[in-house]
């Protein structure tokens, strides 16, 4: 029994949050494991999630003036033997094809882990002039990372992404774009769509991405105090551009090296949300991406409840709700109502005989359970507001427990102590790199450095000025 009198299927998050994560994946049809270990079967509720994603995290990238394109899944091993510090980092996770059509291949091919190798090879065709500059592409695709650990939305073998990968004409106009897709792509998203505070910074020379001169990341806080990774951009300076030869002729005919950036994020997001907002009754979706935010369901099969419960579902869609009927009669009230807390809604509505006598419907919050019952000509004006309002309340909660689990710490043995139940703050320059290797041997790791105020911190900045956020994470 869940604290709240509520039955729970689930298992408790306080007994065993990791499995209460694998019971919310299967109990509310969200993924399931693929044939091949590590591999995904996404279930169409899960798919639609990420459909919302897709849709505001691309509306936001186009904003910043990046176009769509798409590369191939396969890369010659070749490419990626260029960028040296770039094919180290992934030697471990790839997924390497040697035979193909019955015969050997005369190079073996790499299916993408990540594409910067053929963008650089591409861009080093595309660009010749300072003209062509900036070229900011991105890519919604697949990749594949061979997973030892495998976890379903958090680390598996193939996963869904977007990468976007840029080429500028100086380090500042690179710097200032990666720094723009930061904040105003995912951190935007993250907060605003998703509900989820995150803590912006850039990550430690030993956790950058492979290849890169700054990695910026987004670190959001779990439900039970872990950190999970939810979206990163990276400055590759001009790494890659020298290893593929994207060069340019500037306005006074002087051949230049570009700046390159890529930065990307994936359905680990959706990973983020179950967890970041889920309880012992299922998953709880902020009403701005849920792909149904309100449920109406008839609690019985007569004429007058089925009319007026079809009625609300127009009402709604026409108010600009996205709503869906619920008249599955034959089967139990109390099964459908779990069924649909198990999957997050943020509202549901239920339409009965004694409801309509009263000329009402009784509006359940999935958020805390609370009920109303409303008068049917005030449900569209009350539910679009409520929806509004339930927004903020989960953000606000979210970072209170964000705020409540984050200690202030002056040792690595505090440090350790706090990453037990959250996250430690200690200044980077009492840390250093000695301190996080004593962090990285009991499975804790600094998630980003931040200023002391919480941003990110500029290029050349003191380690004074620097604090370390430290974490266990997934």
């Amino acid at each position: 029994m869940a604290s709240n009198g509520r039955m729970s299927v689930l298992t408790s998050q306080q007994d065993d949050f990791p499995r209460w994560y694998q019971d919310v994946l299967e109990k509310a049809e969200l993924a399931e494991n693929g044939p091949v270990r590590g591999t995904m079967v996404i279930r169409p509720y899960a798919y639609g999630l990420w459909e919302r994603m897709q849709a505001e995290v691309d509306r936001r990238i186009k904003e910043t003036g990046a176009e769509n394109v798409y590369l191939p899944l396969f890369i010659p091993q070749s490419y990626l033997e260029r960028e040296a510090e770039h094919v180290e980092g992934f030697s471990p996770e790839l997924a390497v094809v040697t035979h193909a059509g019955g015969k050997e291949l005369s190079e073996p091919v790499v299916v993408r882990p990540t594409s910067e190798t053929l963008f650089g090879e591409l861009m080093s065709k595309w660009i010749q002039s300072h003209r062509d500059l900036p070229m900011l592409l991105n890519q919604w695709a697949n990749v594949v990372r061979w997973e030892m650990r495998p976890r379903l939305f958090l680390r598996t073998s193939e996963f869904l992404w977007q990468e976007g990968h840029t080429a500028h004409a100086t380090r500042e106009d690179a710097n200032a774009y990666a720094l723009r897709v930061h904040l105003d792509v995912y951190r935007d998203f993250l907060q605003n769509v998703l509900a989820i505070p995150v803590l912006v910074g850039v990550k430690s020379r030993r956790e950058r991405f492979a290849g890169a001169i700054n990695t910026m990341t987004c670190e959001a806080m779990m439900g039970d105090g872990k950190a999970l990774q939810m979206a990163t951009s990276h400055e590759l300076g001009q790494n890659f551009a020298k290893a593929f030869d994207i060069t340019f002729t500037d306005s006074s005919g002087q051949v230049e090296t570009c700046w390159t950036t890529s930065w990307g994020s994936s359905t680990r997001m959706v990973g983020g949300l179950i967890m970041a907002h889920g309880d012992d009754q299922g998953i709880r979706i902020p009403p701005r991406i849920a792909p149904v935010q309100v449920v109406v369901l008839a609690v019985k099969d007569d004429e007058r409840t089925m009319t007026t419960a079809s009625s609300l579902v127009r009402e709604l869609i026409t108010a600009g709700v996205r709503a869906r009927l619920d008249n599955r009669t034959t089967q139990g009230f109390g099964r459908r109502a779990t069924e649909w807390e198990l999957k997050g809604v943020p509202v549901r509505l239920e339409v009965g005989p004694r409801d309509l006598e009263s000329g009402q419907a009784t509006i359940v919050r999935r958020d805390g359970g609370a009920k109303e019952a409303v008068k049917l000509d005030a449900i569209s004006t009350t539910v679009v507001a409520l929806l509004e309002s339930m927004h903020t309340e989960m953000i606000e909660a979210a970072r209170q427990r964000l705020t409540d689990r984050t200690v202030e710490a002056a040792s690595v043995a505090e440090a350790l102590d706090a990453a037990k139940t959250g996250f430690a703050r200690i200044p980077w320059e009492q840390l250093g790199e000695e301190g996080e290797d004593a962090l990285n041997r009991e499975a804790v790791s600094v998630r980003c450095l931040q200023t002391r105020e919480g941003t990110v911190p500029s290029d050349g900045a003191l380690d004074s000025e620097i604090m370390a956020i430290v974490g266990r994470s997934y």
